[in-house]
């Protein structure tokens, strides 16, 4: 299991390896409910930040004081009763649903287009559609700390991330924070909004 990331790093390579590591967080706790293990490390983890005031820190308190309230199966029946279940889930975790309105709509084909251009698919063993937002953590967490640099490189996580994660993950995480089952993945989906900020803000220095 990757370590947890530190929420704030002190120099660009601890920030590009904490930014990998917190998209990769996500994709653990979006994709099923948290491993033992995964929630073991969070209880322990770290919450004061280097220097006082950067923008996810009370966030990320924010969920390690949520995990430390809750124990593992109630984290387990909070996914399921928001993400799981047969036919409609409480919320969709998937963009197509928030750019189109609709399951496997023309954002999936979009997506993936660009995930072949990467040289990506999606594993047979894998259930989901690509849009998922764990399966879109993960491909930033790739193209992020991937070892091909003409892939792995801020210009190409620029772009997916402007195209198939910020127009949708607001909306994902509104929904997600005012459902009224929601406390362990409220604080998930804050962090996430507040993660989504951070990004957004640092590709537009960029442009």
């Amino acid at each position: 299991m990757m370590p947890l990331p530190e929420p704030h790093a002190s120099s660009a390579l601890d920030e590009e390896t904490a930014r990998a590591e917190l998209y990769g967080l996500l994709a653990q706790l979006f994709y099923a409910p948290p491993a033992s293990e995964l929630l073991a490390n969070l209880r322990v983890a770290v919450t004061e930040a280097p220097a006082p005031g950067g923008f996810l820190e009370e966030p990320w308190r924010a969920l390690v004081g949520v995990a430390r309230e809750l124990d593992d199966d109630a984290i387990a029946q909070e996914y399921n009763d928001l993400f799981g279940g047969v036919g409609k889930p409480e919320v969709y975790l998937y963009g197509s649903h928030y750019l189109s309105g609709f399951l496997n709509e023309k954002p999936l084909a979009r997506l993936r287009t660009e995930l072949t251009s990467l040289g990506l698919g999606r594993d047979d063993a894998m259930s989901d559609t690509e849009d998922h937002i764990a399966y879109l953590s993960e491909v930033m967490r790739y193209l992020i700390a991937g070892d091909d640099v003409a892939v792995a490189n801020l210009a190409r996580q620029q772009a997916f991330f402007n195209a198939h994660l910020q127009p949708w993950v607001g909306p994902l995480c509104d929904a997600i924070a005012q459902h009224p089952k929601a406390r362990f993945y409220a604080a998930v989906a804050e962090l996430t909004r507040a993660f989504a900020s951070v990004e957004t803000q640092g590709f537009d220095m960029l442009a």
